[in-house]
């Protein structure tokens, strides 16, 4: 018996646009509720959110009965906590703050069994394999892993290539927030510098044949993404959703007092 398929890995390699949120509530109930809204993936966010392995756990679990694709956010690119992510049942990893090739190579190994890897051959005991019930998981759990790293800095960007030579790689992410910050411009991920970066980055990275991804809210950005190659798209968070709708409702009856 093989480990599960992969079906967001295997949309990207198929070059289909798939749509995801954020994560960042840290909470199992929310998560299920987010699996019933039809979004392609859910990210469960290790990195903003206070999320620990329990946490991340409990939600992987939950989000087992929903047609949403979990991806889980490490908080950083540490080969014991994607090893920990791993034997939880994560398939999909983002790493956030990838910015150059030796890092990248290092994650590969880091979701990879020996020989090509170093990823602790411990699955007997873990839920990735079903508690070894899925008896040829280490024969087969590297096919079905699907590694998405962040370039979110200038100095990422301008190692993009290289970063894209990397085998095992399965999909960039361009972090438009730290990458705005990180060119001078904190809080304006829309200014036209930043844009510019951002789309040129997403064609270089389609053009490659791996999948480009990014997060938008906004949605005249969204569009402009897909247009120019991003294929795993997250456009919204479910704590803004919550914020935002939760601040309209107050606003819009304390203003009938006024």
């Amino acid at each position: 018996m093989p480990a599960p398929h992969n079906t967001f890995k295997k949309a990207l390699k198929d070059g289909k646009t798939v749509f995801g949120c954020w994560l960042g509530l840290a909470d199992t109930y929310s998560t299920e509720l987010m699996g019933t809204a039809g979004f392609d993936w859910l990210v469960i966010d290790g990195e903003h959110a206070p999320n620990d392995l329990r946490s991340i756990l409990g939600q992987l679990q939950v989000l087992q009965a929903s047609s949403s694709h979990a991806v889980v956010r490490v908080p950083i690119g540490e080969t014991y906590l994607i090893k920990q992510v791993l034997d939880a049942g994560a398939q999909t990893v983002l790493v956030p703050m990838v910015d150059n090739a030796d890092q990248a190579r290092q994650l590969v190994r880091d979701v990879s069994y020996p020989p090509h890897g170093n990823r602790g051959v411990g699955y007997a005991l873990s839920r990735a394999s079903r508690f070894s019930q899925i008896a040829d998981y280490g024969l087969t759990a590297d096919d079905e892993i699907c590694l998405l790293v962040q370039v979110e800095s200038v100095a990422g960007l301008g190692n993009l290539e290289d970063i894209l030579a990397v085998d095992g790689i399965d999909g960039v992410f361009i972090g438009p927030a730290d990458l705005a910050a990180d060119m001078g411009h904190m809080g304006n991920a829309t200014h036209p510098d930043v844009q510019a970066a951002i789309m040129g980055a997403l064609t270089k990275i389609d053009a490659s044949g791996k999948a480009a991804g990014i997060l938008s809210t906004k949605d005249e950005m969204t569009t402009a993404a897909i247009k120019a190659g991003a294929r795993f798209v997250a456009v919204g968070a479910d704590v803004l959703l919550l914020s935002h709708a939760a601040q309209a409702l107050a606003k819009k009856w304390r203003d009938t007092q006024e």
